[in-house]
């Protein structure tokens, strides 16, 4: 997107673009719209010249898709090229974007912010990071169903005085749905809590147990490799993880994205932010439709669209333009 365009974006439109996180990842996504636009490829190519190692093959194939230090650079890539894509088709711009925990570093690309490039290897560093910052097996996360957010803090506090490690509320997604993280056995203890106090707890398939302070080495590593980036203000407004709010100056990014690996994503809050701000269209711009689902249950949001497919992508192009007074 040039970048008058995306200057251009804040002015008026009522959509927002958000980005996933690890978790929508499978094999063989894209396929279909890589047949058809050969903008995906290139997409791939260029992070893959960047990154050292060929991303469309694990994209297609999932040989290492689980593993943190490759799901994050191929999932950034895929979110981008689909991005592309969508600007390429005459989408409309939107008037913010959002990334769940790795999807605001593709939000960041989206914005101009950073280059695809340093993208990928600033996230296949960062996946390294996490994998190494817990011994295999030592950590834990599980989702929290059905429980308010001051239910779920307490439990975690109750089991958190018992002095054997930390358990933390690491997303916040919806009313009534919170992830937490930490040291496996006390993920567990809250599990068990929460199902006594009428709630529901279903233990996620991860290997690292992220945005909780089992991830502070990691993000004390981390910091370091962000300052040699070259990052600039976005474009478009960028809502950040830890506090739902729009930095001003480029320390602050870089300081949020740090923080992001250790504190709570406040995706709850992001939302509301969005909606307080006027947005109606929510367009998830990755594989899959986890947040697209999430949006479809707040109240000011129209319409939530996926775009990963080629009947998606030109549903929510149509829809959208027809929404923001583009076409008839």
């Amino acid at each position: 997107m040039s970048a008058k365009r995306l200057d251009q974006a804040a002015q008026a439109t009522k959509t927002a673009f958000v980005f996933p996180g690890q978790g929508s990842q499978k094999a063989g996504m894209l396929a279909e719209l890589a047949e058809q636009f050969s903008g995906v490829r290139e997409t791939f190519a260029e992070a893959s010249e960047a990154i050292g190692f060929d991303l469309w093959h694990i994209a297609q194939s999932g040989e290492g898709l689980d593993q943190t230090e490759f799901t994050q650079p191929v999932l950034l890539t895929a979110s981008i090229a689909l991005w592309r894509v969508w600007l390429e088709l005459g989408g409309v711009a939107p008037k913010y974007l959002a990334g769940h925990s790795l999807g605001e570093y593709s939000a960041l690309v989206a914005a101009g912010s950073l280059s695809l490039g340093d993208a990928v290897k600033l996230v296949n560093l960062r996946g390294k990071l996490m994998q190494n910052a817990v011994p295999q097996g030592q950590g834990a996360m599980a989702a929290i169903l059905g429980l308010d957010d001051a239910k779920v803090l307490e439990l975690c506090e109750q089991v958190n005085v018992q002095g054997r490690g930390s358990v933390e509320a690491a997303n916040y997604n919806a009313q009534g749905q919170v992830v937490i993280a930490g040291d496996k056995t006390l993920v567990e203890a809250v599990m068990a809590l929460a199902k006594e106090n009428g709630g529901k707890a279903i233990a996620l398939p991860v290997s690292v147990p992220s945005h909780c302070s089992l991830m502070k080495p990691a993000a004390e590593q981390f910091a370091q490799a962000l300052e040699q980036t070259a990052i600039e203000l976005p474009r478009i407004p960028v809502i950040q993880n830890v506090n739902a709010g729009i930095a001003t100056d480029v320390a602050q990014l870089g300081q949020a994205l740090t923080a992001q690996l250790y504190q709570s994503v406040q995706w709850t809050q992001t939302m509301q932010y969005l909606q307080d701000q006027g947005i109606e269209y929510i367009v998830e711009c990755g594989p899959g439709n986890v947040l697209a689902n999430l949006a479809k249950r707040l109240p000011n949001i129209e319409k939530a669209f996926p775009l990963d497919t080629q009947s998606r992508m030109e549903d929510a192009l149509n829809a959208i333009l027809v929404a923001e007074g583009k076409i008839a």
